[in-house]
């Protein structure tokens, strides 16, 4: 499906979104106080409860929006046991599907998320790499000490390295972050690029029918590497990579 800038909002479109934020926000409301109340339980049982979650988002945001997806480069990443993937960040989409896309995960976020009731709360049992982006030392300190130790428990660790949402056609450079993190632990880094936010919008209440395309690419060695050089390797991929899957991503960094 072909957008633009401004995609129509027609009544299916509003319809499909309100529809769909009930869903969201119904079931958010019934699975975060269960996955806190598995806290008690290993980390795989609520781990898989989540899952459950996210396959039902997926699913709601299909019925509601006619919004799916397809992924091409699972070959990729068929016998590689943990990663650092370096993602771009166009949408909310992203930091959902990519648990049911990807093996078991955790994910660099900011500490405030955990500060929201009921659900930031049941998010801060899942293992996250939580840091406060205002001390970026200590930020940094936290993303390698356990990232580190996620990846040799068989976790995979999900970066965003544009740091927030952007928008399509905007580019901003890769935080050395991730790129770091893989060359202190030897393990390769995953670039992933897709272009959710033509689809879903980053602040958006809309979400748009269509196919979210999302592509995996090929281990990126990290072992005797400089953190710079694996750094420009992933984004020099995803921007090459978004060009090809988004003709208006094409099209505005023409």
């Amino acid at each position: 499906m072909t957008h633009s800038l401004n995609p129509r909002a027609d009544f299916r479109v509003y319809a499909g979104s309100t529809l769909f934020f009930i869903c969201l926000f119904t079931s958010g409301l019934i699975v975060g106080p269960l996955v806190l109340l598995c806290a008690v339980f290993p980390f795989s049982v609520r781990y898989k409860l989540a899952g459950l979650w996210v396959q039902f988002i997926l699913w709601s945001v299909k019925t509601c929006c006619g919004l799916s997806y397809e992924v091409e480069g699972l070959e990729n990443i068929k016998n590689i046991k943990a990663a650092v993937v370096l993602s771009k960040h166009q949408s909310a989409w992203e930091t959902i599907a990519f648990r049911h896309i990807l093996p078991r995960q955790t994910a660099l976020l900011k500490r405030s998320l955990l500060w929201l009731p009921v659900w930031g709360w049941a998010l801060a049992v899942m293992k996250p790499i939580a840091i406060d982006r205002n001390h970026p030392r200590e930020a940094l300190k936290t993303l390698t000490v356990k990232g580190k130790a996620y990846l040799k428990q068989g976790f995979w660790v999900i970066i965003f390295p544009e740091g927030t949402r952007v928008a399509p056609g905007k580019k901003i450079s890769f935080n050395g972050g991730g790129a770091l993190l893989a060359r202190q632990s030897g393990f390769p880094v995953i670039p992933i690029a897709h272009n959710a936010g033509e689809f879903w919008p980053r602040y958006s209440f809309l979400k748009y029918p269509g196919i979210i395309k999302v592509r995996i690419g090929p281990p990126i060695e990290s072992k005797n590497r400089k953190t710079a050089d694996i750094n420009a390797e992933a984004q020099a991929w995803v921007t090459q990579t978004m060009k090809a899957i988004s003709p208006l991503e094409a099209r505005l960094q023409s």
